[in-house]
């Protein structure tokens, strides 16, 4: 289900209610249950994948752990693991999609061959899941952690609800303890809950659905839409792609929080970046944790010398834009971010203007600078096919204008009038200033008047939140989280 739905503000509460209701022992069971039944929500039949994913990483980390001593059997394991994993995210996500490639390929070189489409169903998540069970089977093959035993702890580290579908993507060693050990019942926990829900709901529901609907009336009208549109489209969706995701990630935070659970922090202000480097240090943490760990390191890192960092770096990242989808543009968005890190590590641009501009002025030049490198950036994930990317960027290069009328013409693309704007002007500060109060622990969080403060806030947002999803639904603008899909 999704989380901006009603099912959702149903199913939570009473979730929460019922485990801390229920005896210590019976609390993993009841979790269990409820996860199972969060994702079947969607399509009852792909839990099947899903016991499936459960039940071989469960027997294969186990065989490991048992054999340590008998390196091949343990390899063995691992490589059914990694391969099964590795499988059913291809056939279900790719397959059609290489499909596709060789049929180009071969109409283009006039050969009379073409794949057939098996048009599956991908499971929701499926990208996710399969990386969380798979970290897991290589730090049990690393001897970083020991093999679960109970299989009911296991599963509901495979399913547990509020990261299942859209992350972040927890380690073993952080979310396995947390669901096996016994909490408690305290206001932090529940004030620190409902806050992250807060401003995970207010991100999605007023700031990335209000603004996507001017980055969609652009792409809606990309034939007639003119350089400055397209910019502005591109600006915009780097706020709704962020929103949508932070957003994701702090209502998840905040479900697990109201049951004692903590989940990383995500996202962590990107767009404050004064580098490629640090822009993806900050832009989900648990992926990139991810690549880093399991693949930029075993490639070799940064260890063996300059040329193999860089192709490291290319590997990974043209990787991590497959990973988000099966199109052409999330790769080149892949390999634009690599592009861009590769001219960092050459020219070692961030211990120069690092030294050079560490002052309030530089550092605001330098996220400037780093904002409009990403818009070209946004556009490629934005964009839907590779003709999309042909109108855009030529039209971004070539076209300039400056009169009143080309800019009257880019906001009639963008159904932007003057009271549109004021929203949208208001959405985007009102997402700068919930940043601190979104934090993940609150310094001074027992005062009185910080509790006050707090109670006022989470008024307002309820309000407002409440009043622009309505706003959104009665114009069938509401739109669902960007990272299920993936």
């Amino acid at each position: 289900m999704n989380f901006n739905s009603l099912a959702f503000l149903i199913f939570l509460p009473v979730v929460v209610g019922v485990y801390w209701l229920l005896p210590f022992r019976g609390r993993k069971y009841w979790l269990l249950a409820a996860s199972y039944f969060f994702y079947m929500y969607w399509n009852p039949m792909l839990i099947i994948l899903l016991l499936f994913s459960t039940a071989v990483d469960y027997l294969c980390s186990l065989g490991m752990d048992q054999y340590r001593d008998n390196r091949n059997l343990r390899k063995t394991l691992l490589l059914v693991s990694i391969c099964m994993n590795l499988g059913l995210l291809f056939s279900f996500k790719y397959l059609d999609f290489f499909g596709e490639t060789v049929n180009d390929l071969c109409a283009m070189l006039c050969i009379p061959y073409r794949v057939p489409a098996l048009n599956l169903i991908l499971p929701v998540g499926i990208s996710f899941y399969t990386f969380q069970t798979m970290s897991y089977t290589i730090d049990v093959y690393r001897g970083h952690i020991p093999a679960e035993k109970d299989p009911v702890s296991f599963a509901l580290y495979v399913t547990y609800f509020p990261q299942l579908v859209a992350g972040p993507i927890e380690n073993a060693r952080d979310l396995l303890p947390q669901l096996k050990k016994e909490h408690f019942l305290n206001w932090d926990d529940i004030s620190a809950g409902i806050r992250l829900l807060l401003c995970g709901f207010f991100r999605k529901c007023v700031v990335a659905d209000f603004v996507g609907i001017y980055v969609n009336a652009v792409f809606a009208r990309l034939d007639t839409a003119n350089a400055f549109a397209i910019f502005c489209a591109g600006a915009l969706f780097c706020i709704q792609m962020y929103c949508d995701f932070a957003g994701y990630s702090e209502i998840a935070a905040g479900s697990a929080r109201l049951m004692g659970v903590r989940l990383m922090c995500n996202f962590n202000r990107p767009y404050l970046s004064q580098s490629y480097t640090e822009f993806f240090r900050r832009w989900h943490i648990s992926l990139n944790r991810w690549f880093t760990s399991y693949v930029y390191i075993p490639l070799g890192g940064s260890r063996r010398g300059k040329g193999r960092k860089l192709l490291n770096m290319v590997i990974v990242f043209a990787l991590c834009g497959l990973w988000h989808g099966a199109r052409w543009t999330y790769v080149l968005w892949g390999l634009y971010a690599a592009f861009w890190l590769c001219v960092e590590s050459l020219l070692d641009l961030n211990r120069r203007f690092g030294e050079q501009w560490d002052n309030p002025l530089g550092r605001l030049a330098r996220r400037s600078i780093m904002f409009l490198i990403f818009v070209p950036a946004a556009l490629l994930f934005r964009a839907d096919s590779l003709q999309q990317l042909v109108v855009i960027f030529p039209r971004l290069i070539t076209e300039i204008g400056f009169s009143g009328n080309y800019f009257h013409a880019a906001f009639e693309t963008m159904d932007l009038d003057a009271l549109s704007l004021a929203q949208l002007i208001l959405c985007l500060v009102a997402m700068a200033r919930i940043y601190d109060w979104g934090l993940y622990d609150l310094p001074g969080a027992g005062t009185a008047h910080a509790s006050a403060q707090r109670l006022s806030s989470a008024v307002y947002m309820v309000v407002l939140i409440a009043l622009c999803w309505l706003a959104l639904l009665a114009t069938q603008d509401a739109a669902s989280f960007a990272y299920f899909q993936f």
